[in-house]
């Protein structure tokens, strides 16, 4: 493959979906440069990503038959990235992906070249962020914050994006490192 896979991932309330909206909006006129789609077993309408919706049987039927590149589950729902990505990156494309960071081990296996991107902030932020959305309990917000410092140490070597002031000055950043990857080598 000739193109070049992005992988961003962070916890829950880093801000991915915002900054990868905005990425999407600022190089929408790069014919180069892809966005894929996450298919969840989640509601459309449940808020947060552009995702596409699939029932856990259907999730179960396109993995079943190999329509999916990478799949993962989390927190209960089952996560999917099209097989498409493949045609993507053979024709030299850059192609940016919503990954996990939980799953990041498996992706290097079979994307070894992947750029894999953490969205951080401090875990005061976090916290902050996480019960300002109301959907989780105290004790559950804590769980999280746990798993993200274990999550943390795993990562290995990944580009870190800060998003925890303005949401532009991070948007721009990703901007910058999405197109540093797409340039020609």
């Amino acid at each position: 493959m000739s193109g070049n896979l992005i992988y961003v991932s962070g916890p829950s309330g880093s801000g991915k979906d915002s900054l990868l909206r905005y990425a999407r909006e600022q190089l929408s006129g790069h014919a180069e440069i892809c966005f894929a789609h996450r298919y969840i077993t989640r509601p459309a309408d449940a808020g947060g990503e552009n995702h596409v919706a699939l029932s856990p049987e259907e999730f179960a039927a396109r993995s079943n038959s190999d329509l999916f590149a990478l799949n993962w589950a989390s927190n209960g729902l089952q996560y999917g990235i099209g097989a498409e990505i493949d045609h993507w990156l053979d024709k030299g494309m850059t192609v940016v992906m919503n990954g996990s960071r939980e799953y990041l081990p498996q992706a290097r296996t079979l994307y070894p070249s992947l750029v894999p991107v953490e969205i951080a902030v401090p875990q005061a932020v976090l916290r902050e962020r996480l019960l300002a959305r109301g959907r989780e309990t105290v004790e559950q917000v804590e769980q999280r914050l746990q798993r993200n410092h274990l999550l943390e140490q795993r990562a290995g070597k990944v580009e870190i994006i800060r998003n925890d002031g303005d949401l532009e000055q991070a948007g721009e950043a990703l901007v910058s490192l999405i197109l540093r990857c797409a340039e020609p080598s």
